[in-house]
């Protein structure tokens, strides 16, 4: 039996819903832990913002754990091109500022300064996740298809869909330009 469109809808803003509210706690979390050691600061806030999604009944535990590697893939990736490009995160995310929602900017900017010294310590993870795939969620910004080089553009958090020119699955963060 196939899944009902508005089945895939539901499911898709739930996913949608909780990458935003797990990077709000994570923020949270991040900001009351200042002075703290750094070195695993970041995945326990990345622990319990999942323990709290599922809690709360916002997503089930396998959803949680699979929005929590998208979410630190995100931040991951954005404060490895922070230091690596000493850059600003509006250049990360290769979007106009202006059509960010600004607290989505705010809550993502936080967590990516509150955490920068130990994403470094996870820069062999991110070798892993460097790829986004269909079906995924992420942060906004531009991905490009693996395959034929198409951009998608993410003006907000959103599941990933296949490339619309060569329905290619698999796709890399967009370099500047």
């Amino acid at each position: 039996m196939s899944e009902k469109p508005e089945q895939h809808d539901h499911e898709h803003d739930r996913l949608v819903h909780g990458y935003n509210r797990m990077l709000e706690r994570v923020r949270h979390a991040l900001e009351e832990g200042k002075g703290e050691k750094t070195e695993s600061r970041l995945h326990a806030a990345l622990e319990r913002a999942k323990e709290k999604a599922v809690e709360l009944g916002e997503l089930t535990r396998e959803e949680a754990e699979q929005v929590g590697r998208w979410l630190k893939r995100d931040l991951l990736h954005a404060a490895d091109y922070l230091k690596e490009a000493g850059r600003e995160l509006v250049d990360w995310i290769a979007l106009d500022f202006n059509l960010l929602e600004q607290e989505f900017l705010e809550w993502f900017e936080r967590a990516v300064d509150q955490s920068r010294v130990e994403l470094i310590l996870f820069q062999e993870q991110l070798q892993e996740m460097a790829e986004w795939h269909t079906g995924e969620v992420t942060g906004p910004g531009v991905l490009e298809c693996v395959s034929c080089g198409e951009r998608l553009h993410f003006t907000r958090t959103a599941r990933i869909p296949p490339c619309p020119r060569c329905h290619g699955t698999v796709f890399r963060r967009a370099a500047e330009g």
